[in-house]
């Protein structure tokens, strides 16, 4: 028979799987607590997490419990990445576009910023790729400029932040590391 402990560890392993997004314990412990009427230690429900995580990943499961953003999802193990990437990639419909990894990329390393300003770094209008990426959640309005007009500022979303699995902005590569790499055959005489 499943005790009280076993009980909270299930319906904590339920609210992982069927939260679309990674789910922080704050609120797997407002869930529970409306839920269970009671007041839930935040131990325990640290925990509980450990326990699952461990019990997955010693498991012949395909599936692990990992923290990304503030969040726990299910992901699929590092040995399937491969063919679960295949399949996404064999959903994808509406990929992005050049130019919107392009402004999304700006976005990313400059937010919070105006269309002008990534208008201004992209030598183009960037009306289309601002809306699609404001369409995929990829990027949301984040305030508005002090400046004259009063421009709408950008920045990425917790979504951009689960879709490159990030925890924070200082994950994301370094430009110089970036600049680095693709500089190396630059000048190079090929022979």
């Amino acid at each position: 028979m499943e005790t009280g402990l076993e009980h909270i560890h299930r319906q904590i392993e339920a609210l992982i799987f069927a939260s679309e997004y990674g789910i922080g314990t704050v609120e797997i412990q407002q869930v529970l607590e409306a839920v269970t009427g009671e007041r839930i230690e935040e131990s325990l429900i640290h925990n509980a997490l450990t326990e699952i995580q461990t019990r997955y990943l010693s498991s012949d499961s395909v599936l692990e419990l990992k923290l990304i953003n503030k969040g726990y999802q299910f992901l699929t193990k590092p040995d399937y990445y491969d063919m679960v990437n295949q399949l996404q990639t064999h959903r994808a419909k509406k990929k992005l576009s050049q130019a919107a990894l392009e402004t999304l990329a700006i976005i990313s390393y400059r937010q919070p910023i105006t269309k002008l300003e990534i208008e201004q770094i992209r030598g183009v209008n960037c009306d289309y790729s601002v809306q699609r990426l404001l369409e995929k959640e990829l990027i949301k309005i984040v305030g508005k400029a002090e400046t004259l007009g009063k421009p709408i500022l950008y920045g990425t979303s917790d979504l951009f932040m689960d879709h490159f699995g990030i925890n924070t902005l200082a994950d994301l590569p370094k430009l110089k590391e970036i600049i680095q790499e693709t500089d190396n055959s630059i000048g190079e005489i090929s022979g």
